[in-house]
């Protein structure tokens, strides 16, 4: 692609403190130094990192229609081995808002139905292809502590029907997984000692049957991603941290609806939080203590916090406004722009590509037309590895 150099805008890098009229030069879809460049002036204009979304179902849980579903696998209530990726539906109308609202990557999740539900995909918000979409697969296995899969296994009458039962059925399929790899251990020594001796003494051995579950599991068990654990009440929060401790496996928090009640306990052991959504109805009890204030709380303690619309459920497209409204509630104003930028690129484990406007990263990124931190300001363009995807052309009317 053509070399452009983006001068006069206010640019916001979150590597470094705002250069008040600077300068962002794009080459072959990175951010670089490259000197001879086509010149497009941004004066007045904000110049920002693309925004990111580290928890969202968006292309798995189509709006529009009740049956437009597959963010959920309800079959059975141990499911890591389903994909988000195999789900994905690029032409889903949220990608376009994510566009237009400056998110350019995603992290999608799987539902929170299952106490193991399956594997998150980190995709850029363009394309046709999901393949193509791709930053990184997998990303994290979803777990879910709480309401939601005992909710499930009553409509499905089938265990799990209360927490206890959640946390017996992931420990039960942890277990399961570090039996699995003593079966390929065992197969392994087997095949070594088959090798040292001639052929006419080697006897048949059969290796054990294939479990992609117990495959992503593992995976989970040696630190290759993490878990993802949906967990909003205080109890819940402390029951994964607890189950995390068990079986050394490193934990995100998504939503940490309470996580502001015990912030010592998580900043102490190093978690991650995924905040929200921050704005919405308490559609069950284990949101009555919900609060645009947790961020804000969580992030002065200590904590990596990422801010993110758990979308459909908000809208993709208003992840700066949940951001505006937790500064509102607390969160420093300083620290606004990491909570959708480097924290959740790091949470996702893409921040080598993503995050920060940084030589030799993806040249993501998007031009507003007044502070970032006002909720009159509008994101004008949006740019994906340096291709415009989204320009603003009056208001949004749906076609």
């Amino acid at each position: 692609m053509d070399t452009r150099a983006y001068i006069n805008a206010e640019i916001w890098t979150a590597a470094g403190p705002p250069i008040a009229s600077g300068t962002l030069v794009v080459g072959d879809g990175k951010v670089g130094g490259i000197q001879h460049a086509e010149v497009v002036d941004c004066s007045g204009r904000y110049l920002l990192p693309g925004l990111i979304d580290a928890h969202t179902h968006t292309g798995v849980w189509g709006e529009g229609a009740k049956d437009d579903y597959d963010g959920n696998e309800i079959s059975e209530a141990i499911t890591p081995y389903v994909r988000t990726l195999d789900s994905i539906y690029p032409e889903d109308v949220g990608f376009e808002d994510a566009r237009r609202g400056g998110v350019t990557t995603l992290g999608i999740t799987h539902g929170s139905a299952n106490p193991i539900g399956g594997q998150v995909t980190v995709v850029k918000a363009t394309g046709l292809v999901a393949d193509d979409m791709v930053i990184r697969f997998p990303a994290g296995v979803k777990m879910a502590l709480g309401e939601n899969p005992k909710m499930v296994g009553e409509h499905m009458k089938r265990a799990p029907r209360s927490r206890m039962g959640v946390a017996h059925l992931a420990r039960k399929a942890f277990y399961e997984a570090i039996e699995y790899r003593k079966d390929l251990e065992h197969y392994d020594a087997q095949m070594a000692g088959r090798a040292g001796k001639p052929e006419a003494e080697r006897t048949p051995v059969r290796a054990p049957k294939r479990d992609l579950g117990k495959e992503a599991l593992l995976a989970v068990l040696d630190g290759e991603i993490p878990v993802r654990n949906h967990a909003h009440r205080m109890d819940d929060i402390r029951t994964a941290i607890r189950l995390a401790e068990e079986f050394g496996y490193r934990l995100v928090i998504d939503h940490g609806t309470e996580a502001y009640r015990i912030p010592d306990e998580i900043v102490s052991r190093g978690i991650p939080v995924a905040v929200g959504p921050v704005f919405g109805e308490r559609a069950k009890r284990e949101l009555n203590r919900q609060t645009p204030a947790t961020a804000g709380i969580l992030i002065k303690a200590g904590a990596k916090v990422a801010i993110m619309t758990d979308s459909p459920f908000n809208p993709i497209n208003n992840l700066r406004d949940l951001v505006i409204l937790a500064i509102r509630e607390g969160l420093p104003q300083d620290r606004a722009l990491e909570t959708v930028t480097v924290n959740p690129a790091e949470i996702l484990g893409v921040s080598d590509r993503v995050g920060s406007l940084e030589p030799g990263k993806d040249a993501d990124f998007i031009l507003l037309d007044g502070d970032p931190w006002d909720a009159r300001s509008k994101v004008v363009a949006t740019y994906i590895e340096g291709v415009q995807v989204f320009e603003s052309t009056g208001p949004y009317i749906p076609d």
